[in-house]
């Protein structure tokens, strides 16, 4: 009867020192709306004549790059996170806004967000938390309207460095998503 105990303990212990404290299940979202307006210089469209502000409303460059897959011009196509986090970061959402202007404007474009991450950790554990990296920056782009028959979410974990090194500075650089056009 007592193996029987020490046997539960024994496999409990382990099981509590394998686990991880970081959730990886729940993608935090922030939900935003569009409430700043611009106010438009006279002549600028709108109606002319009337007393106050105008808005207007701004157009939204979705041209291509020099090359057909580069996607919109001019925005970054990497999105990068902190140490063991898959949070999108508030100076990444601007970027994020215009990929998913070009997706909706350019129905026929696909995209493959690539997660990665450093080179610390477990391959199971990378390659998860790359997953979690890709699908925080899919369902970022599902929130601005994008189909998900656009985008394809996958995880290269620790496997394609972008830059090679044991140092703060080379795993800074490898914990990101891609965006790649197809």
């Amino acid at each position: 009867m007592n193996y029987r105990v020490l046997l539960a303990a024994a496999l409990a212990t382990l099981l509590t020192a394998c686990a991880s404290g970081v959730k990886l299940d729940d993608v935090p979202v922030e939900t935003r709306t569009p409430t700043a307006t611009t106010t438009a210089p006279a002549g600028a469209g709108g109606t002319t004549g009337t007393a106050g502000p105008q808005t207007a409303v701004q157009p939204v460059n979705v041209g291509l790059g020099a090359d057909d897959k580069a996607g919109p011009r001019d925005v970054a196509r990497i999105i990068y996170f902190d140490y063991d986090s898959y949070v999108v970061k508030p100076e990444f959402q601007s970027a994020i806004e215009k990929h998913a202007n070009f997706l909706r404007a350019e129905k026929s474009r696909k995209v493959v967000i690539e997660g990665h991450t450093d080179e610390r950790g477990g391959r199971e554990y990378n390659l998860a938390l790359g997953q979690r990296r890709s699908e925080a920056v899919r369902r970022a782009l599902g929130l601005l309207g994008v189909p998900d028959s656009q985008v394809e979410a996958v995880s290269f974990g620790k496997e394609k460095p972008a830059e090679t090194g044991s140092n703060e500075a080379a795993w800074a650089k490898n914990r990101r998503a891609e965006i790649a056009y197809r």
